[in-house]
């Protein structure tokens, strides 16, 4: 008999609490978890029948998928582990599926060193880079640009409200690459001291447009009209393949305290209580493919325009549905 979703397996189970708490975050190490999960369940499966395997695994898949459903890395591990479930019998099933995902976390583990030095073949020495935002791939591009010896130095936004630009800051520092700390709005002034905008991504459309961290996209057309080339950096993982069907991306709406502050951080200029007004604190936007010069990813860069073509390859048509469906 098929197993009920709610007699997954414990690791199904933590990771998908982990994952909706966000214990677990980031785009590659929500994918593990999701690809490690399912490896678990199949390999600890009492199922007793091919069709009682592949439902049990189903299950597995929707109660992950169901944890963040605007993370566009944790479907796409569960599609690349689910439809590599192949077999005639419950033993063909089960070792499908832990080599499948066994595959995906090999290839995962490999990606961002790939990706960096792709995007470091764009570099030269002696170049400035701005930032936006914190993104572990754009800064794999400087790492490994720092690695073939070349002197790369950083404006980095501080990026509002959450400053996650300071943790840019802190991880160049580190590396000793020279950085000077800008404020958002400072962006344009100094985009003539820039020779690259790199940035990361949160998702990326089939059309080619680049969803990532409220204003990028800003920063996309003053660097266009700045003559600034701007690469965006981002594994495969962020390719969102719903996109290539019509579905449009979920633009997250945060908590409005980012913007107000609590009350023991309050911005320098003064008190600001929510009441009276409509706080709008959208967490991303969207960057027209046009404003984008290059998308760095593991298997190579690519105009945003054929984006799409590199989707297919991965993913299919997306005609058949989703594995994890009934």
């Amino acid at each position: 008999m098929t197993r009920p979703d709610t007699d997954l397996h414990e690791s199904v189970e933590e990771a998908a609490g982990d994952i909706a708490s966000m214990e677990i975050r980031g785009a590659a190490t929500i994918a593990d978890a999701a690809a490690e999960a399912l490896a678990v369940q199949a390999e600890d499966s009492d199922a007793d029948s091919p069709e009682a395997f592949r439902a049990e695994m189903r299950a597995a898949g929707r109660r992950l998928r169901e944890t963040r459903p605007t993370a566009v890395s944790l479907p796409n591990a569960l599609r690349y582990v689910l439809r590599g479930m192949e077999g005639d019998t419950v033993a063909d099933l089960r070792e499908s599926v832990v080599e499948s995902a066994h595959e995906f976390q090999r290839e995962l583990d490999q990606a961002q060193d790939n990706l960096g030095r792709i995007g470091a073949n764009r570099l030269r020495d002696g170049d400035t880079v701005m930032t936006h935002c914190h993104s572990t791939d754009a800064l794999s591009c400087v790492e490994k640009a720092l690695d073939q010896g070349k002197d790369i130095s950083a404006i980095v936004k501080e990026t509002r409200p959450r400053k996650q630009g300071h943790i840019t800051a802190e991880q160049l520092r580190d590396w000793d690459v020279p950085v000077t700390l800008v404020v958002d709005n400072a962006a344009r002034r100094y985009l003539d001291d820039a020779d690259h905008v790199l940035v990361g991504a949160d998702s990326i459309a089939a059309d080619g447009s680049v969803i990532n961290k409220i204003g990028t996209s800003g920063l996309a057309v003053n660097a266009r009209e700045r003559g600034v080339p701007i690469m965006v950096a981002a594994q495969t993982l962020k390719l969102h393949p719903d996109t290539m069907t019509g579905h449009t991306v979920e633009i997250e709406m945060r908590d409005e305290r980012e913007v107000l502050g609590e009350d023991d951080e309050r911005d320098i200029n003064g008190d600001l209580d929510g009441e009276g007004l409509t706080v709008e604190n959208p967490a991303f936007d969207v960057t027209p493919p046009r404003y984008v010069d290059a998308i760095v990813t593991e298997r190579g860069q690519f105009p945003p325009e054929s984006i799409v073509t590199l989707m297919r390859e991965l993913f299919g048509d997306q005609q058949g549905g989703e594995p994890w469906e009934e």
